[in-house]
């Protein structure tokens, strides 16, 4: 007698569009998310694109929202491809651009260890500049769909040469 079974069948896990992208073995050891603003404003934040590339290596190391990144400078400097002293240059500059908020660490007995680096700056100055790009982005979508209307970009160019009149 055969008996219906309970157990479904798994799927296997559907592959990701990053994978579809980078490659299952690249991604499998490891990604980082950053909000893609930071690419947009970089420029409006006044980054060298060495500031912006410490500030992805710390997001790298920064998973938990409450729990932030502490790589050491030797760590940081390994991955770049600079000197420790480079390192610290960068993050006083990203300190005293309010970006990041350097914490010492102390373990008891071993004294200091690397210092932990408060992303809050950076993430409030991104917060700032979102309502900016969302408008200039919601307008971009409201003149696709109106361009595809009949007259659309006759209206377009009206509404533009009206704007600019004002």
């Amino acid at each position: 007698m055969n008996a219906k079974s309970n157990v479904v069948p798994l799927r296997q896990k559907a592959e990701r569009e990053s994978e579809k992208k980078w490659g299952r073995a690249v991604m499998d050891l490891g990604y980082s998310m950053v909000p893609s603003l930071i690419f947009h404003a970089q420029a409006r934040l006044g980054l060298s694109p060495t500031q912006l590339v410490v500030l992805l290596h710390l997001a790298d190391y920064w998973w938990h929202r409450e729990q932030m990144p502490f790589p050491s400078k030797a760590a940081l400097a390994e991955r770049m491809g600079l000197k420790e002293r480079q390192i610290q240059r960068y993050l006083t500059e990203l300190e005293k651009g309010g970006f990041i908020k350097r914490v010492e660490r102390f373990a008891g007995h071993k004294g200091q260890q690397s210092n932990e680096y408060n992303m809050t700056g950076l993430v409030e100055k991104l917060k700032k500049f979102e309502p900016e790009f969302r408008q200039v982005k919601d307008q971009a979508k409201q003149q696709a769909r109106n361009v595809a209307k009949p007259g659309g970009l006759a209206r377009i160019k009206k509404t533009l040469s009206e704007a600019k009149d004002e």
